[in-house]
């Protein structure tokens, strides 16, 4: 089944030690049931120190299951679920739950 979030949705990290954050989906990996979200749960990897990364220090935003963030509704600005309709031209549409708005 598809996921109800797609890349360049905004949402809120609604569980875990994140919570409360928001953020850009960078990211979608559907068969694993995860998303990148830009700027949360942020990793750090030590690599052997490189010519360009004197450091050896590498940061990424790690993927965070799909059922941890919520869709930020674009017209409110609160979270809320999304449900789908269809338009009279047969197009499915995602509709936020909370204002009953289409979305995009």
């Amino acid at each position: 089944m598809g996921l109800k979030i797609k890349r360049g949705d905004t949402v809120v990290v609604i569980s875990g030690k994140e919570k409360g954050k928001r953020g850009e989906v960078e990211r979608v990996i559907p068969a694993k049931s995860r998303v990148v979200v830009n700027g949360v749960n942020v990793r750090t990897r030590h690599a052997r120190p490189s010519q360009n990364n004197q450091e050896g220090l590498y940061t990424f935003a790690a993927p965070m299951h799909v059922s941890n963030v919520m869709l930020v509704d674009p017209n409110s600005g609160e979270p809320t679920r999304v449900g789908y309709r269809f338009t009279d031209t047969g197009e499915k549409v995602r509709v936020s739950k909370k204002s009953g708005k289409d979305i995009e």
